[in-house]
């Protein structure tokens, strides 16, 4: 008979947290550290356990906050999350506005899909689950668009006190240092099992104070360039410092020890501890995708108003895509090789086609170009302006357009490359 073959070795013990004295002591140690150096967030006055399950018809602070934190920086957040919860502070508010007015509160946040799946989503709350929230991670994820794991996670353990871990980008960096994991931390492999170890280290008592303590320490100590490792409450728990310190200690076999070549959780054997490093050695990424460029024609119509003010012709994107909904200036998509006269002529004949009336190239005035970063786009706008004498419509099956004053031009729904043009 034939002898069935190995499995393979599962990752060394070391990548995980295996001892519950362990797990206990940092748990404490986290916590102690959170309850005396915590920031003072908006959010957190309205969002912790008993807020939303007491009063049932809020917006959940944690839901939103969450929403506006991906891809945000806490700074630009707060003033954003203060404007969004006085305007709507229960979900049946948010539910019953409007597209245009979420995406003009929304304006300068960018990725705006967020702000409208977040109106989606409070939306079928209403209509569909009579109002309430779902209360378990599982749920909030089944049920609602544009809430994934992590946010599910955030709002399950915060709002409603649920056990359930999180990761996000500050406890991925915190995970894979304390247990020092120097695969590609954006590889599925690699998300799963530090879903498991925060499912395992998330304190039952605390859940939603565990989480924010967790992401609060990869946030203001455990950071991405110069980590403030003498202020850490965890450290003694932590590989990678260890590392740092002892150089290789004995009773930690060291990166290249640990199975080399097989280790599902260790760096590629092409890449070692480099000790100039030291712990920020992990997490590792993959090499991102340099964003692709894109050239744009932009003009900028102008009238003179009724009362003497000039005004502006915007039209509003696609309902779906990039900046979906949002309010722009006429604008046209360029390939990138062509000589100035051709994008001159091209932008030209897009606006004749658009407003049905002669409009000469010559007659466009080269204003400048504006570049702006997207996260996967350079886009640069070749900027083009036009005076008119009277009115123009556009033609409305092309796409809505209306006249604005300048005031009125930063105050609707228009995103902030567009306020740079």
């Amino acid at each position: 008979a034939g002898v069935p073959a190995a499995a393979p070795a599962p990752p060394p013990a070391r990548h995980f947290f295996s001892d519950p004295a362990e797990v206990e002591a940092l748990r404490g140690s986290l916590l102690a550290w959170y309850d005396r150096c915590k920031r003072d967030l908006p959010w957190r006055a309205l969002g912790g356990v008993g807020a939303s399950a007491l009063t049932p018809a809020l917006l959940p602070a944690v839901w939103v906050s969450e929403i506006m934190l991906q891809q945000t920086q806490v700074a630009t957040v707060i003033d954003y999350y203060n404007r969004w919860m006085q305007k709507w502070p229960t979900l049946q508010a948010l539910a019953q506005a409007s597209l245009e007015e979420v995406n003009e509160l929304w304006a300068g946040l960018g990725y705006y899909s967020r702000g409208k799946r977040l109106q989606e989503a409070a939306r079928k709350v209403v209509s569909e689950l009579a109002g309430r929230m779902p209360r378990t991670a599982e749920d909030l994820q089944k049920l609602l668009p544009g809430v994934g794991r992590y946010t599910a996670g955030a709002i399950a353990s915060i709002s409603y006190g649920q056990a359930t871990g999180v990761v996000d980008g500050n406890v991925i960096r915190v995970l894979c240092r304390l247990r020092s994991i120097g695969a590609d931390s954006s590889s599925p492999a690699v998300i799963d099992r530090l879903w498991d170890m925060a499912n395992v280290l998330v304190d039952s008592s605390r859940p939603g104070d565990f989480n924010q303590a967790l992401m609060e320490l990869g946030a203001t100590v455990c950071v991405p360039k110069a980590p403030l490792c003498g202020e850490c409450p965890v450290k003694q728990h932590c590989q990678a410092w260890r590392r740092k310190l002892f150089g290789k200690p004995h009773p930690v076999p060291d990166i290249e020890d640990c199975g080399v070549g097989d280790c599902p959780l260790c760096p590629p054997a092409t890449e070692p501890w480099d000790s100039s490093l030291g712990v920020t050695n992990f997490p590792r990424k993959a090499a991102k995708k340099p964003p692709r460029a894109m050239r744009t024609a932009t003009c900028v119509l102008q009238r003179r108003g009724c009362h003497g003010a000039p005004e502006y012709l915007i039209v509003q994107r696609p309902s779906s895509g990039l900046l979906a909904g949002l309010w722009e200036f006429p604008s046209l998509p360029l390939a990138q090789d062509l000589q100035e006269k051709k994008e001159r002529e091209e932008l030209a004949d897009q606006l004749q086609a658009w407003m049905g009336r002669p409009v000469a190239a010559k007659g466009l005035q080269f204003i400048g170009e504006v570049i702006h970063i997207f996260s996967h786009i350079h886009q640069t706008y070749v900027v083009y302006s036009l005076h008119l004498d009277g009115d123009v419509t556009l033609d409305p099956a092309l796409s809505p357009s209306r006249w604005v004053t300048e005031d009125e031009f930063h105050a609707s729904a228009v995103s902030t490359a567009m306020k740079k043009v």
